[in-house]
């Protein structure tokens, strides 16, 4: 199946689904971070639209523990950098109506939470087809060691996932009942 007949199916599931009350456990992504001996804190969160898990929480709970928050923002050419921020901070809108930092501060995290449309047991994510996430995480590896989390319910995963030369692995996807590694 094609890669944008594939993202409308499955964001129609998602859409349907229902997210309520349905968290990503904090406790599974600190494993993950002190296995990975995370030293420097910097998240690069991300601000949750068209029914993504809510990762605003997460990252609340990642400032309580002293992490340096960051979100994206895009830019031309089909990239984007991540911002430091915190919650008390505004935001403004994109052209893709997400809410990004106003502030200057770019960043370099360590961690990458990823919003998907879809994955497979294989760590592949579809995405929403700009490659934003694919050009930064290639960007970003040659800066430093970085760990990439996809966050997805588990109506998301599909058998498998179409990939070319340009699809950038994740490291781990962390649905809301368990952790693909």
């Amino acid at each position: 199946m094609l890669k944008s007949k594939l993202r409308k199916k499955i964001l129609k599931v998602r859409q349907k689904f229902n997210t309520k009350n349905i968290q990503i456990n904090f406790n599974q992504i600190i494993k993950i971070l002190k296995k990975e001996k995370i030293i420097n804190k910097i998240i690069g969160g991300y601000y949750p639209v068209n029914f993504e898990i809510d990762s605003l929480t997460l990252l609340k709970k990642f400032k309580k523990k002293n992490f340096n928050i960051s979100l994206p923002v895009i830019k031309k050419n089909f990239q984007m950098d991540f911002h430091s921020w915190s919650f008390s901070e505004p935001l403004r809108i994109n052209k893709y109506g997400i809410p990004e930092p106003q502030n200057k501060n770019i960043v370099y995290p360590d961690v990458l939470l990823i919003p998907l449309v879809a994955f497979d047991k294989n760590l592949n994510r579809l995405g929403y087809g700009g490659g934003y996430y694919d050009r930064l995480i290639k960007k970003l590896s040659k800066k430093k060691n970085i760990i990439k989390i996809g966050l997805a319910f588990s109506v998301q995963e599909i058998d498998k996932v179409p990939i070319n030369i340009y699809d950038q692995k994740l490291d781990y996807i962390v649905i809301n009942k368990n952790i693909i590694k």
